[in-house]
């Protein structure tokens, strides 16, 4: 086994063999911008730590594995992703990689998550001041999982894990995954939960408007948070620490309703599963990314979950924000202390950032 030590000593040209690329895995093109002096962002006069926790990446080899292409220019990123961070105003980044290994078999899932695991500890040992990562675990198999996590915490330095919405048609509120929960929690890190769509629904979703992504992610987002709600999960591991991705999906934006429908169709509902709280108080036990665009949503996320659960997220490489810092300083309506827990002083709390 590779040693912690012996990561740092190869650190060197780590980010060589890894390739920033979106959500599929696959590659997209780069986030196009003008890389020039470093931004170093404050807020009325005091210098924040700019810390994005919604960034993707992949392992080449990892890849090969899964029998998986990458996009030419997804390894050109690579080399020139601090530089964009420099411009953008970001300082850290919790890198994390989308679970496409779901599907496959033990022996094979372990040795990708060893893969990813390993570089990504590598290119953190290279960067310290730029990157920490999230770690890969192959959750289909839960006692593996829980193995990965807590060697990935103990000896490689992950700051959590990154896990998708589910695993098949099952939901992580399933009994299954409870040790899963229960390492997550003892260890105190962060489990990001990124979507991965809503593939029974892609009929539906063909046509203009890339409907799979925009409506059908966070809509995974927000079956999987409910889930994790009803059964009882974050009830059963009240230290959890969960991060949402594209801000919770639509559960924050039309939370309510859940407080109702076991009020409304009570023999719909499990007897067996009494909430200790209303489903709506449950969303400030959560964290979210503010990767929601506008002033208006993130003014109402705040309203929903409070300010001190909100994390500035990028989705890097894809260019859906490249203004993630001014779209935080820029909203009005927060203090100054609100601004610099969003763009990184709880993701430093959270992420074990100095």
């Amino acid at each position: 086994m590779t040693t912690r030590r012996q990561f740092i000593r190869n650190a060197a040209g780590a980010v060589a063999g890894l390739a920033f690329t979106g959500c599929s895995g696959l590659g997209s093109e780069p986030l196009r911008m003008s890389p020039g002096v470093r931004r170093h962002v404050a807020v009325n006069g005091r210098r924040v730590k700019t810390i994005d926790v919604h960034a993707h990446c992949v392992v080449p080899e990892a890849m090969a594995l899964m029998k998986r292409s990458i996009a030419p220019a997804a390894l050109d990123m690579a080399q020139d992703r601090i530089r964009i961070m420099d411009a953008q105003g970001i300082d850290m980044e919790a890198l994390s990689i989308n679970p496409i290994w779901y599907g496959t078999e033990r022996d094979l899932a372990a040795e990708i998550v060893r893969i990813q695991n390993e570089k990504l500890a590598q290119v953190c040992a290279a960067n310290p001041e730029r990157f920490v990562a999230f770690a890969s675990v192959a959750l289909q198999h839960p006692d593996l999982a829980v193995q990965q996590l807590d060697h990935a915490v103990k000896k490689l330095g992950m700051r959590g894990a990154a896990v998708g919405s589910r695993v098949g048609a099952s939901e992580f509120a399933e009994p299954k995954f409870h040790p899963f929960w229960a390492k997550a929690e003892e260890l105190g890190v962060l489990i990001f939960i990124h979507p991965a769509g809503t593939p029974e629904l892609n009929k539906r979703l063909k046509g203009n408007g890339v409907l799979e992504n925009v409506i059908g992610n966070p809509l995974d987002t927000t079956i999987a948070l409910s889930h994790l709600i009803f059964q009882g999960t974050l009830d059963c591991f009240p230290g959890l620490k969960i991060c949402a991705a594209h801000g919770g999906g639509y559960l924050p934006s039309y939370a309510d309703r859940s407080d109702h429908g076991c009020l409304t169709f009570p023999e719909r509902c499990d007897r067996n599963i009494v909430l200790k709280k209303k489903p709506t108080e449950y969303l400030k036990q959560l964290y979210f990314d503010s990767l929601i665009f506008t002033p208006d949503a993130l003014r109402h996320l705040a309203r929903q979950v409070g300010t001190d659960r909100i994390v500035m997220g990028t989705d890097y490489p894809f260019p859906w924000e490249d203004k993630a810092v001014d779209h935080i300083l820029d909203t009005p309506g927060f203090s100054d202390a609100e601004k610099a827990a969003m763009l990184g002083d709880t993701a430093a709390k959270l992420l074990g950032i100095r």
